[in-house]
């Protein structure tokens, strides 16, 4: 099998890993790496024999693939660049800053047959990849809490940390939006560092979402309510916890509950992630968080945004 040539635009926090995983696979031949920092870059290429750049135009139409970990403003003109000259593209999530580029970068890669995802990480975690879709959730509670970072405050906790699980219960529910209530407040960045979504879906679910980046504690769960059953996702211990209606009865006419804890080894879901989109490369396969779905959780992270006041 041909290895498929790949570059990182990006070698910051993330970007670094990503140059990583693309190095470790045997199908992958990591070409360069690309940062505007040019030490950075020098660090990360030197580690992995590729080449070092602090501009990526010189690579457009010279390589297959790539990951984008830029900042999100500039998401949407170097995928397009990148689309454009016939690469295809992993981009950190939010896909954009706006639906309107998001929609862009997947009529491009449409008309051109390329694969598109978008890095929300979290759909690669086993507990997540565990679930079942046996029956469809009736509510669904979320927290994603974390002590503060001033690595990510140049946008609000919705956009940083809430879309994460935006885009996982909007898969999850598969029905379309039809009412947000939100509620949230600034209080060490000037954006929001602590917010509550409510979203109420056609098909009468309801997902209570909340997100703070100002917590004492770290804390990633999600919970299910479903027809006849409970469902836990613990996303940092990867632990998902199914209780279910069984066929005995514990009193007459009370079906017993059967409960089933599974947990799941220390696993690297940035590699599973790059894997699943270097195998969508090979097989032409629609990517697990696909452009579409990118710009379905971009675009109910921006109500949600706009609901609480931000920019």
């Amino acid at each position: 099998m041909k290895k498929i040539k790949c570059a990182v635009i990006g070698t910051g926090y993330l970007g670094k890993f990503h140059a990583q995983k693309y190095a470790s696979l045997p199908d992958c031949e990591l070409v360069a790496v690309v940062d505007i920092n040019e030490a950075t870059a020098k660090e990360i290429a030197g580690q992995y024999g590729a080449q070092a750049l602090t501009d990526y135009k010189p690579l457009l139409g010279e390589v297959d693939a790539v990951s984008i970990v830029v900042p999100t403003t500039l998401h949407h003109k170097v995928s397009k660049d990148f689309l454009e000259h016939g690469a295809h593209v992993l981009v950190e999530k939010p896909i954009t800053v706006t639906v309107e580029e998001a929609e862009e970068l997947i009529a491009i890669a449409k008309a051109k047959n390329l694969i598109l995802q978008v890095g929300h990480l979290e759909r690669f975690n086993p507990a997540v990849l565990g679930l079942d879709n046996e029956e469809k959730p009736l509510f669904i509670e979320s927290h994603r809490l974390s002590p503060f970072n001033p690595r990510a405050n140049d946008v609000s906790v919705v956009l940083d940390l809430m879309i994460h699980d935006i885009d996982i219960i909007l898969a999850l529910v598969d029905s379309e939006v039809e009412r947000i209530d939100a509620s949230g407040t600034p209080v060490l960045t000037q954006g929001t560092d602590i917010a509550n979504a409510r979203l109420m879906f056609k098909n009468g679910c309801v997902a209570n979402v909340t997100a703070s980046r100002i917590s004492m504690k770290m804390e990633r769960k999600m919970r299910m309510f479903r027809p006849r059953s409970y469902v836990s996702v613990d996303f940092q211990n990867r632990v998902l916890t199914k209780h279910r209606t069984g066929s005995k009865e514990m009193f007459p006419g009370i079906p017993e509950i059967e409960t089933e804890e599974s947990v799941f080894e220390s696993g690297d879901a940035l590699l599973e992630e790059i894997k699943h989109f270097i195998n969508c490369i090979h097989t032409g396969e629609n990517p697990l968080v696909s452009g579409e779905a990118g710009k379905r959780a971009l675009e109910t992270a921006i109500q949600i945004t706009r609901l609480l006041g931000d920019k």
